[in-house]
């Protein structure tokens, strides 16, 4: 079979999936707006609710924290109750909280409410990858591609809808969230069928366990630090571009297609062409060398907008890139190794939004990009050093 033969296959398997599989991976672009539709109203928030934007920060920390320590007990909640309830169950949690945080007068209220959102997130998400991977055609690979496509959209829709409704009220993003994430609890419920449950069942020590691998742990270890460098992009940029909340969702919007494009496009041509330790070093170095940009030039708002959109490029190369690792790293079930995975990356998550608004606070706006770079570029020398214990992954690929 020639490369053109083999590429229209890959296609033809990308398109007819399963109706399940689409299903899931609408609900996974309503999930995923969800992360980024708050961007646009940060400042809008830390105004109306008097709050400073270390505070405004922990609706990202909080969100993150619940979600990473959470992922422990995914197996164990899919493993009784079977996939299609527990992504029903996620989006409950998603949709009750939401509007709870729509509803909230206080910034401690919302920091509060934004946890309970993270719990119904990770029992989604998690759930999520390892059914899209268990039920789509065309390999693991092929998979995770539509998967990472799902946050893609996700995230890039979402600050311009943010943006939209944040122009109404500040309030407006958290009510859109909960009414889209009932479309997506009624889909799953009248299109899923039923999938069956694992002969095992999961215990909340099986992520823990599975961290005992080096390359899972390693994997791990640098999703958390270049997640800090993500984050601070994230949950910072948008207090020093001097942007409304239409400003915002636009810029948000270009850098959330970037993400999704290249997610999509780029990471399996850099993967096949390069490998996938020798592309996660270079997307690393590029994303630490805008954020050092970001850092040198702070006061310059084309330069950080243009940087943010840029960022998108890196990221969404990377996400990709290092998903394909976790799921083939280590011999165990694939929603273990997700969770392992997203328990340590999410920590980072969690860390990165608080610590730069706070060292903004205490020092200059530069330091955190600074920071973040740093990061970073400490996440690039993990991979690079320990590429003994993710080399099989590059031989798995053919590389």
């Amino acid at each position: 079979m020639s490369k053109r033969e083999e590429l229209l296959t890959a296609q033809n398997q990308q398109v007819k999936q399963p109706l399940v599989v689409w299903v899931i991976f609408a609900a996974a672009i309503i999930s995923f707006m969800g992360l980024g539709l708050v961007d646009p109203i940060l400042p809008a928030i830390a105004e109306k609710l008097h709050a400073s934007p270390s505070q405004v920060s922990l609706l990202f920390s909080s969100y993150n924290l619940i979600t990473g320590v959470a992922m422990l007990i995914t197996g164990v909640v899919s493993s009784r109750i079977g996939i299609k309830w527990t992504l029903l169950t996620g989006i409950l949690f998603t949709i009750c909280f939401s509007a709870l945080a729509g509803s909230s007068h206080g910034i401690w209220q919302i920091v509060g409410f934004r946890g309970g959102w993270g719990l119904g997130n990770s029992l989604f998400i998690a759930t999520a990858l390892s059914a899209i991977v268990g039920l789509a055609l065309g390999g693991t690979a092929k998979a995770i591609v539509l998967y990472e496509a799902a946050i893609g959209l996700g995230i890039s829709v979402g600050p311009l809808l943010g943006g939209e409704l944040g122009s109404i009220s500040w309030r407006g993003p958290f009510f859109g969230v909960s009414v889209l994430m009932v479309v997506a609890f009624l889909a799953l419920l009248l299109k899923m069928p039923q999938v069956e449950k694992p002969k095992v069942k999961g215990s909340i020590l099986d992520p823990i366990k599975a961290l005992k691998y080096p390359g899972l742990l390693r994997l791990g270890l640098t999703a958390f630090l270049y997640n800090i460098g993500f984050f601070t992009l994230m949950a910072f940029a948008p207090f020093v571009m001097h942007l409304d909340e239409h400003g915002l969702g636009y810029v948000f919007l270009g850098w959330g297609l970037c993400l999704a494009i290249t997610s999509v496009f780029v990471a399996p041509k850099l993967q096949a062409k390069f490998g996938t330790i020798k592309s996660m070093c270079m997307m690393l170095i590029l994303f630490a060398l805008t954020l050092l940009s970001m850092g040198i030039w702070t006061n310059s708002s084309s330069i950080v907008i243009i940087c943010v959109i840029v960022a998108g490029l890196f990221l969404g190369t990377n996400n990709t890139l290092i998903t394909t690792a976790v799921m083939q790293v280590a011999p165990v079930e694939r929603a273990t190794a997700s969770a392992a995975y997203s328990f340590v990356r999410f920590i980072g998550g969690a860390i990165g939004p608080w610590l730069a608004n706070k060292l903004a606070e205490s020092y200059n706006p530069h330091v955190p990009f600074i920071t973040g770079a740093g990061f970073v570029f400490l996440a690039m020398l993990v991979v690079a050093f320990g590429r003994k214990h993710i080399q099989h992954v590059d031989k798995i690929s053919g590389h």
